[in-house]
């Protein structure tokens, strides 16, 4: 599986499993451990989740999938922003670890700006990585503005990634935000690849120029926007999927190499911003 590196020079692979809305059905929890199986032996090792999904119940699905394989996987996990103070953060964390079965997260991420001291969630991030708790720790839906002020802040030089929502429909990051991290070697995760919502991946999918280039190369247009994020610099690409067909399809579309043709179209289908949005958040 090919990788990144973080800044402080541990290893990310760029394709992983995102597990958001898992961990909620119990009736559905063989064929979500089943996926992420499936997955980490195609060697999509890197799985996403957080405490906030099923309120922990998608972190104990992961723990279920990886019970007995986990040095074969990079573990991804996210704090609620109302937790992120200094006590918060390490019960949350601790809380996190005991639901995965294991003793060490790999990245460690802020979900989201809340109301609490930006610098006491890094504060209590760098004590975790002295711990051994965490490997490395970053953000998620952070702008611009907010990764300043991050990475000026004590710790924040140690800040490895910014997850946020990125895809061929929501490109606003191509402006100020991607360029920045790209600048900095911080990878970006982009969540939601393939949209989220049954309206919003319609309208992704069903996009004429999309289409055209999935034809081309006899694939889906759900594995040409995935091929067109993990051929971004510096970008890692997080799908979810619980049908082993799609887990499949998701494995194969980091082989999938599209031409100056296909990206030409792919512009003319979803255009480049051409000036700051706000970020976008699902």
């Amino acid at each position: 599986m090919n990788a990144l590196l973080l800044p402080s020079g541990n290893r990310i692979p760029v394709l992983g499993q995102g597990t958001w809305n898992m961990g909620e059905d119990p009736s559905a929890r063989r064929d979500e451990v089943a996926a992420l199986r499936l997955g980490i032996d195609l060697g999509v090792t890197l799985i996403d989740t957080a405490e906030m999904y099923g309120e922990g119940g998608a972190e104990e699905v992961v723990g279920e999938a990886i019970a007995g394989r986990r040095d074969d996987v990079f573990l991804v996990s996210k704090v609620y922003p109302h937790n992120a103070d200094r006590k918060g953060v390490q019960a949350a964390c601790e809380r996190s670890l005991r639901r995965l079965g294991t003793d060490c997260i790999d990245l460690y991420l802020l979900h989201w700006r809340g109301t609490l001291p930006l610098a006491e969630t890094l504060e209590a991030f760098v004590r975790l990585r002295e711990q051994g708790k965490i490997r490395d720790f970053g953000v998620s839906n952070f702008d611009l503005d907010d990764m300043l002020e991050a990475v000026a802040l004590p710790g924040g030089e140690l800040v490895a990634t910014d997850q946020v929502l990125f895809n061929l429909s929501q490109r606003g990051i191509e402006w100020d935000l991607l360029p920045w991290c790209r600048e900095r070697h911080i990878p970006v995760m982009a969540y939601s690849p393939l949209e989220s919502n049954p309206g919003e991946q319609n309208g992704l999918l069903g996009n004429p120029q999309l289409a055209a280039v999935a034809r081309r190369h006899g694939v889906t247009p759900a594995q040409v926007a995935l091929a067109w994020l993990l051929r971004q610099d510096g970008v890692v690409v997080i799908p979810k999927a619980v049908q082993p067909r799609h887990v499949r399809e998701n494995r194969a579309a980091l082989d999938l190499v599209l031409s100056p043709q296909d990206l030409a179209q792919l512009d003319a289908g979803f255009p480049v911003p051409h000036r700051r949005r706000p970020l976008a958040m699902r």
